[in-house]
């Protein structure tokens, strides 16, 4: 080795390892695990703070195949025909029976499964085009169509069990003879499930007329089970302990998964929560001294104590695929049915669209969309080339719900009085009251977005940091020196670089560096690669000066996720355009998402500084990084109006938009009523027109519309048929302004 490396381990890396040693935090066994699941993609691009953009536009963009698409033309559309959310959120309080068995005669619960066990196996992109549509006809539905092929006894099967135990259960999952659930969530450990108090014992005990049968006694008690009242197999994730050494020396074997049949003695599976009126199957689940064998350990007794670590490689479904289908179907439904409403609907004579108030909001709610269906496809392409994004699954869960959030009280407030009554017109009702429960499960956001994101992206996503920490870990010490040296010089390389090349972006706006793309995108390149080398400098200084008390600097540790994540949904914006072809017509939207991102990673970066625990370093910062002061705004008046327009009309770019929602063709869904009345509305706008020119004088007293028209076809101002275009399109807005009533009681008999 180099003379200089030896005296640069002696008298550098040689103490800072010591007292890396000494600062760093132990990690626990369930965070271990949770760091080596899944696998680092363009998040690592994004925090080396020189992303390379030639390299993520080159990627194909997913594509379903032709038994993908049948599937969704046909049996998907056929479904979403059958589904009345106002019967089965306020009358039935369940799917009807109808719905039921074609869900499980059709494959709808055996998308991820292969064709070898009798499944569809489909993408995570038709997975989720699946779960989209279904999610604009019927949240209920969607959730029940999604659990069995997200986190669920089916993934982990896929992916863990035994050839045995595949060859038993998928078939039968398959077909629908099975309804599975998976029962993680405990009373006293909800986000924190590592700290689970359910229990086996391993044990021996005769069981189904054999004689000392080697398995455990499970006691648990779990909550928030979604099919878990109408399962036939039950994922159980429990404490496993081995008190008489059974299966070696180890008494506590760690989290272990297993599966049941819900008819075994002693499962007690029958009651329902009430989900907000989404009205899904959903409830506890528990048992006490349950005997079950030693096999039903999902992946036999060499996957004892694996039970986090399945959890954790498996959650990419759930928050890459799944929710994330719900937020962009909620998106799509109030882009098409807010727009169209908006146009449709008047006061003072002008659709609401036109006034400037509903413009922020319908431009909000186009915007947002279009973020979250440029980041679920991006998502969606990493999964089905193979890769596991952790960080990446949660920035997609945390944000999409969240834009979900956004979308649909934006939406609530353009509908007013409309959007607050309950009834089969409304069409925003029941998914406003299913926000809270998207962000609620799969990791609830809060957790998600202050220890999630940057707590392991820093980690996990870092060039260096994770093999600084692999490196101080190491109990050979001279080995773990050699390591440490090399990283911990990389690393300081790398901050220097950083440290530069952000005072250089930001002295010159970035308007050297070289990107790709067409010249009306290229600043978007640009000043994304200019904040992607900002938040590597910010990560690696607040790293540095917190250390290992970051892990409870949750407000900072937050900011920096919203960066990375930010960065992210910028990141898949600008692979969206180029992948739909630079379509001008769809330039507002990639404005108005691009301007947005770049907004609010400047807010949460000044929101660090402003808080940032070392002051000094804080000032030395703001001025690297923003040398010119506050560069980037929010989107401007006149882009919320272009962006808003483009839901008030019908346009290739709207249909984009909302591409892979179901439409309702008949007139008696609220849905179908808006896109009817639009068309007419529409048609009618230049002969009304004509009308108020011709008919000025005319005062129609208490006769109405009936009068102005006989009038304007008196003046020969307009033909009969003219007439009868304004008199349909009249019909069709008043027919969609109207709200649900009920009888007093609401067909119920009053209690005394």
């Amino acid at each position: 080795m180099p003379q200089s490396h030896d005296w640069r381990q002696r008298y550098i890396s040689g103490p800072i390892l010591k007292l890396f040693r000494k600062v760093t935090p132990r990690m626990s066994q369930t965070e271990r695990e949770a760091l080596d699941a899944g696998s680092v993609w363009w998040d690592g691009e994004l925090f080396s703070g020189r992303p390379h953009w030639q390299k993520l536009l080159q990627l194909p963009a997913p594509k379903l195949t032709a038994e993908e698409q049948a599937f969704i033309d046909g049996p998907v559309e056929t479904l979403c025909a059958m589904l009345h959310d106002w019967e089965i959120t306020h009358d039935r309080n369940d799917l009807p029976d109808e719905v039921w068995s074609y869900i499980r005669n059709n494959g709808f619960l055996s998308m991820i499964i292969p064709r070898s066990f009798g499944g569809l196996e489909f993408s995570a992109l038709a997975h989720s085009e699946v779960v989209m549509k279904i999610a604009t006809r019927s949240i209920t539905a969607a959730v029940t169509v999604m659990v069995p092929n997200s986190l669920g006894p089916g993934k982990l099967l896929l992916e863990y069990g035994t050839e045995e135990q595949k060859k038993h259960h998928l078939p039968r999952l398959a077909r629908g003879e099975d309804i599975p659930c998976f029962a993680l969530t405990s009373p006293e450990a909800g986000s924190d499930a590592g700290a689970i108090p359910d229990y086996g014992i391993v044990c021996k005990q005769d069981f189904n007329g054999k004689k000392n049968v080697l398995g455990m006694r499970l006691t648990w008690n779990k909550r928030y089970i979604t099919l878990g009242p109408v399962a036939t197999i039950l994922g159980l994730a429990f404490k496993l302990y081995d008190p008489e050494h059974l299966l070696g020396q180890k008494e506590n074997l760690g989290i272990t998964l297993a599966l049941i049949p819900t008819s075994t003695q002693g499962v007690n599976i029958g009651n329902r929560h009430v989900p907000l009126n989404i009205m899904f199957m959903n409830g506890p689940n528990s048992g006490k001294d349950v005997f079950i064998p030693i096999d039903w350990i999902i992946g036999g007794p060499e996957r004892v104590g694996q039970g986090w670590r399945m959890l954790m490689e498996c959650l990419s479904d759930g928050r890459g695929v799944s929710l994330p289908a719900l937020s962009a179907g909620a998106g799509k439904l109030a882009c098409r049915a807010v727009g169209g409403y908006a146009r449709v609907r008047r006061q003072f004579r002008t659709p609401v669209g036109r006034f400037e108030g509903v413009q922020e909001a319908l431009a909000r709610i186009a915007g947002t969309t279009y973020m979250l269906d440029a980041a679920r496809t991006l998502t969606l392409g990493a999964l089905d080339r193979g890769e596991k994004p952790s960080v990446i699954s949660a920035i997609v869960k945390y944000h999409m719900t969240e834009g979900m959030r956004k979308v649909i009280n934006d939406g609530m407030d353009v509908l007013g009085g409309a959007g607050i009554c309950l009834g089969p017109r409304n069409f925003l009702g029941r998914p406003y009251q299913a926000i809270p429960i998207s962000i609620t499960v799969e990791g609830a956001n809060i957790l998600t977005r202050s220890m999630i994101i940057f707590g392991q992206g820093a980690i996990r996503s870092h060039p260096f940091i994770f093999k600084e920490m692999e490196a101080a870990s190491d109990d050979d010490y001279k080995n773990a020196l050699v390591k440490f040296d090399r990283a911990l010089f990389s690393h300081i390389f790398f901050f220097m670089r950083n440290f530069v090349f952000s005072l250089y972006y930001g002295l010159t706006a970035a308007l050297f560096v070289a990107t790709p793309g067409p010249r009306k995108v290229r600043r978007y390149y640009q000043q994304m690669t200019r904040l992607s080398t900002a938040f590597a400098l910010l990560a690696d200084t607040t790293l540095l000066i917190l250390g290992g008390s970051l892990k409870r600097r949750e407000m900072i540790s937050a900011r920096l996720g919203d960066i990375l994540s930010q960065l992210y949904l910028g990141s898949a914006v600008l692979k969206q355009y180029a992948d739909q072809g630079h379509m001008d017509d769809d330039l507002p939207l990639l404005r108005w998402s691009g301007r947005q991102v770049l907004c609010n990673i400047q807010n949460a970066m000044e929101g660090l500084l402003q808080n940032f625990p070392f002051r000094p370093a804080a000032w030395v910062l703001r001025f690297v990084i923003f040398p010119w002061g506050q560069w980037f705004s929010a989107p401007n008046d006149k882009l919320d109006r272009q962006v808003s327009e483009l839901l008030l009309n019908p346009s290739p770019t709207r249909d984009r938009l909302t591409q892979g929602m179901y439409i309702p063709k008949s007139l008696d869904e609220q849905v179908g009523r808006i896109e009817d009345a639009l068309r007419k509305v529409i048609a009618a706008e230049p002969l009304e027109k004509k009308i108020r020119t011709a008919v000025s004088d005319f005062d129609p007293q208490y006769h109405g519309v009936e009068a102005v028209l006989k009038e304007a076809v008196k003046r020969k101002a307009i033909t009969p048929q003219e007439a009868e275009i304004v008199r349909q399109a009249e019909a069709a807005r008043l027919d969609v302004i109207q709200v649900d009533d009920f009888p007093p009681h609401l067909g119920k008999e009053k209690v005394a």
